[in-house]
């Protein structure tokens, strides 16, 4: 019987622009698919409970790479909330023992969190030899993205689970996705600025209400860029890349966007935004050598209107998503 399993989940960039919550890609930022920037979970099991109230079903034993910020405790954390949620569900007389490794910095706009719920749940499913659906898993890990955020969405777990472009149609009564296709040579241009976003926080500056002309805007945004990615229109994917929901209300907390977003086009880019709630840029780009320029244009505007060092990122597309791992050395976390 296999008593330990090791994951490892990718970052993703999510909203993609005009898809606010619907719309996700999975990065690999060193361009080879391998294990990069994201997290590793290693489930370990360790016996069957006697009693249900013995002891809880998820503990964690360590967690690395966060500088200490994360909780231990199993139900303030993602990666064990969807654990536990993924054991009551398919096999309530198990326990279990994660060891989390954070390979990317927290608070960034690349889905930290959704990589630990991700990596959790497929090492899990490993463990117990469940082989669930994707579907399934996704459902699971949507449990530690709600702890986080305070909110059901799906456009990071998604593409770091499955990979790709992904579309999120629905989440109830199950998941409903769409793997999107990606044109060939796509590339993602990313650049962190080395401070945090609080998730949860900037979700409540959105408020409850859109005027029905941003709205109606939005959805022909997102309509044409699926309309783009299927009929392989790089010129009408530039034209849907904008976004008139979230970025007019989180760009201002990120020093220089403006100027950034104006540079990646300057440099080359198709279109840019933020990285979920940021404060990370992406920008998307014909070929990694532009995505190469872009990245470093975005940087070098943010650094300076933010007087903070920015990560320089570029992703080819599409990504592989999450998958089970030999050991291998731990690569230092982004800084």
């Amino acid at each position: 019987m296999t008593h330990a399993v090791r994951a490892f989940a990718p970052a993703s960039v999510a909203n993609i622009a005009c898809g606010f919550d619907i719309l996700g890609l999975a990065l690999q930022t060193n361009g080879d698919g391998g294990t990069s920037l994201g997290d590793v979970v290693t489930a370990t099991r360790t016996d069957r409970m006697t009693d249900p109230r013995d002891r809880d079903p998820v503990t964690i034993a360590a967690i690395t790479g966060d500088g200490g910020r994360l909780p231990l405790e199993a139900e303030r954390n993602s990666a064990a909330v969807a654990a536990n949620a993924l054991l009551q569900g398919e096999a309530p007389d198990v326990r279990v023992t994660l060891d989390i490794e954070k390979r990317m910095p927290l608070e960034s706009g690349l889905g930290s969190s959704a990589a630990s719920a991700v990596a959790a749940v497929v090492a899990l499913d490993a463990l117990l030899g469940l082989d669930l659906p994707k579907t399934a898993l996704l459902r699971y890990s949507l449990a530690g993205e709600i702890l986080v955020s305070g909110d059901a969405h799906a456009d990071n777990l998604a593409p770091s689970l499955i990979g790709g472009l992904i579309l999120v149609r629905s989440l109830a009564p199950t998941p409903d996705i769409v793997e999107l296709p990606v044109p060939p040579g796509l590339a993602c241009a990313l650049a962190r600025p080395h401070v945090s976003v609080n998730t949860r926080a900037a979700r409540s500056v959105l408020g409850p209400h859109l005027p029905l002309r941003r709205a109606v805007e939005q959805w022909g945004n997102c309509a044409a860029l699926i309309a783009a990615l299927y009929g392989g229109d790089l010129e009408l994917l530039s034209r849907s890349l904008v976004d008139v929901v979230a970025e007019p209300a989180r760009a201002p907390a990120v020093p220089g966007f403006f100027a950034a977003k104006a540079a990646a086009l300057q440099a080359g880019a198709l279109g840019s935004s933020l990285s979920g709630s940021g404060p990370a840029l992406f920008a998307l780009c014909e070929g990694i050598d532009c995505a190469r320029a872009v990245a470093e244009a975005m940087a070098a505007e943010l650094e300076d209107a933010g007087g903070t060092e920015c990560d320089r990122l570029v992703s080819s597309l599409p990504a592989p998503g999450a998958r089970v791992i030999d050991d291998d050395p731990v690569p230092a976390a982004a800084t």
